[in-house]
């Protein structure tokens, strides 16, 4: 039986745009990776090479011209909860040619593409060939997850290109989409953009492929050694140091900052922080100079931070870390000795005053947030793996295992090791239903297309909007996601059957039996075939969801009070968490982590939304990345 026809619902919006001019970040983002999904990428030719995975200026423009975004959500009836119904709604985007170039030149700025054959171009021209980068690619997983979008087609750029594991987000005030600086965030931003420890790139770099070259830079921004000769005077040696064009690659490469311009704001907040300082600027005096100055108040008598601090543009430039961005980064503790996550040391105060007023040149872009936030320092993967956590809570070791189980679900490499545990202990089909089933759930409440174009006229009795048509798609694809479920794990002598309570199977059975036998007038055999299947509408889909997720409540607690006591005192696990845990205690250790699925937060997580705006930051992990890092890591 086909979904009854959904309502729909179009809508036609303007974006806002920032005092700037450009959109502002959450609809840049949106509109670049619906671009992306509405493009076949293919292989482009210029200047006798060739470029898989790519797209054409005119293929950019084509489809901008006339963009149709659809989203299809599922739940309950209003009138008749016991009812599902489906609710379409469709964006357009249209806009001329020029345009298009104009919003296609905002996303190289955001470095989500770049030119193919010159990567170090920042225009957008009018005859190039772009491919995604690596942040873009992140950014791209991210929608597609949070938005139920079928990524099939871009399953080759996935696995053949570099994607961001790890992208540092940065508040910004709802009002104006500026950055939220305060003492926390800038913090932040830095230990992020140091990195653990003093990253100086090996000598054997230009040898690495794409995917080693992009791990290295990840680990922070590329450090040198500088050594001045004065004349006269001895020479002298600046240590970790980086130039100026590097600073703000790596800022735009690896965090949410848009272009250049607001990379160098923040680097000029890293000056006032009296975390960087200028080593030397060689440019000669007809060489024109960009020079970014930020003010905010001073900090205390102890303090180093400054009213105002400004960063050179230009090519010469060259920075330094100083003393206090070394201790800031904690680069000298040494192994074993950084703080825990419940020291003052490791928690970021906030000591700076509350405004602050960002500058550029002569002109000043006003604002200030009135208060300043702490971090919420997430728990420590120390704390979370080790076997006798109780968060704190006093919990009792049946909850603390829970925890434990949820975290390793979280995390790509201990879920994978997990999953060869349960694979020795012949019970794997544990963790492979509850995979499945939370993605069967996920994909049961929301769907969405975009397409370039007007689509062709409907025939007779066809549904006119693609919205509706890849509903339809997409609810075939659920009933075979859903029997495929329950022939693999939960039919009698199925490939996988699950050791489960009694009473779940037999309620589960009772109802395939009554639907199936009102559908088709058969008795049900114990098994679902696709002829079968195909006759369950959302409503009984829904209601096999609900059955499921009993039973996957089940089979979690079975495994985390069965395995997980097990698993965690195995030799490989104990081994892998302490390469974990060495990862998780630097920079990124305190920052609240979020999947790329997830939703961006309305305000900084483990803030009340009930509190005004302030800075923080937050990060997103790839999923794909996280596969793709395992092989990279082996072979270096």
């Amino acid at each position: 039986m086909a979904p009854q026809e959904p309502p729909s619902a179009t809508s036609s919006h303007m974006m806002k745009t920032t005092k700037r001019g450009r959109p502002f970040l959450k609809d840049t983002l949106d509109l670049f990776a619906t671009l992306i999904v509405s493009l076949q990428l293919t292989t482009n030719r210029q200047y006798f090479r060739s470029f898989p995975n790519s797209f054409t200026t005119d293929d950019a423009a084509r489809n901008l011209a006339s963009l149709k975004f659809s989203q299809s959500n599922r739940g309950p009836d209003p009138r008749e909860p016991s009812r599902i119904v489906t609710t379409t709604t469709t964006t357009t985007f249209s806009m001329t040619r020029d345009m298009a170039k104009a919003m296609c030149q905002q996303f190289m700025d955001a470095r989500l593409i770049e030119n193919a054959a010159d990567p170090g171009s920042n225009l957008f021209k009018e005859r190039g060939v772009y491919v995604l980068t690596p942040k873009g690619l992140h950014v791209l997983e991210r929608f597609m997850s949070k938005n139920g979008i079928n990524g099939d087609h871009l399953a080759n750029v996935f696995s053949s290109q570099p994607i961001c594991m790890k992208l540092l987000h940065l508040e910004r005030r709802s009002v104006d989409d500026e950055i939220i600086v305060s003492h926390s965030a800038i913090t932040a931003l830095f230990r992020r953009f140091v990195g653990r420890q003093p990253n100086y790139p090996p000598d054997y770099m230009d040898t690495m492929d794409a995917f080693q070259r992009y791990h290295e830079r990840s680990k922070g921004v590329g450090l040198m050694d500088i050594t001045e000769k004065g004349v006269g005077k001895a020479a002298v040696t600046h240590k970790h140091c980086f130039a100026a064009v590097t600073a703000l690659e790596w800022l735009c490469d690896f965090t949410s900052v848009i272009g250049r311009e607001e990379a160098a704001e923040m680097a000029a907040q890293f000056v006032r922080f009296g975390l960087i300082s200028l080593v030397s600027d060689k440019r000669k005096n007809n060489d024109s100079a960009i020079i970014f100055t930020v003010r905010g108040a001073a900090g205390g008598a102890n303090s180093s931070i400054s009213q105002h601090g400004e960063f050179r543009c230009t090519a010469k430039a060259i920075y330094k870390v100083t003393d206090e961005g070394r201790r800031l980064a904690r680069w000298d503790l040494p192994d074993g000795a950084r703080p825990s996550p419940n020291s003052s040391a490791a928690n970021v105060s906030g000591i700076a005053r509350a405004s602050e007023d960002r500058s550029v040149e002569n002109s000043t872009t006003e604002g200030a947030n009135t208060s300043d936030a702490k971090i919420h320092r997430r728990i420590s993967m120390t704390e979370k793996l080790n076997a006798s956590y109780d968060a704190d809570q006093k919990k009792g070791q049946k909850e603390s295992n829970t925890d434990r189980l949820r975290f390793i679900m979280e995390e790509p490499q201990l879920r994978a090791l997990f999953r060869e545990f349960l694979r020795s202990n012949f019970c794997e089909e544990n963790l492979s239903f509850y995979l499945d089933v939370q993605d069967f759930k996920k994909s049961f409440s929301t769907t969405s297309s975009a397409i370039a174009a007007n689509p062709p006229p409907a025939k007779a009795g066809q549904k006119a909007t693609p919205g509706q048509l890849a509903m339809e798609r997409h609810h075939e694809a659920l009933i075979q996601k859903a029997f495929v479920i329950y022939n693999t794990y939960l039919a009698p002598s199925s490939q996988s059957e699950l050791n489960i309570d009694h009473g779940l199977r037999n309620e589960l059975s009772a109802y395939l039996s009554e639907v199936i036998t009102n559908l088709t007038g058969k008795t049900f055999q114990g098994h679902v075939d696709l002829d079968q299947a195909n006759q369950f509408n959302a409503t009984q889909l829904q209601t096999m969801i609900r059955l499921y997720e009993r039973i996957q409540t089940h089979v979690f607690r079975l495994m985390a009070t069965d395995s997980v006591p097990k698993f965690i005192k195995t030799p490989r696990f104990l081994a892998l968490k302490v390469k974990l845990v060495e990862e998780d205690d630097g920079p990124l250790a305190d920052f609240p982590l979020m999947n790329s699925g997830a939703s961006t937060p309305s305000v900084p997580p483990g803030l009340s939304a009930a509190e005004e705006e302030v800075g923080g930051a937050y990060v997103t992990i790839s999923q794909r990345a996280a596969i793709q890092e395992r092989p990279t890591g082996e072979s270096r």
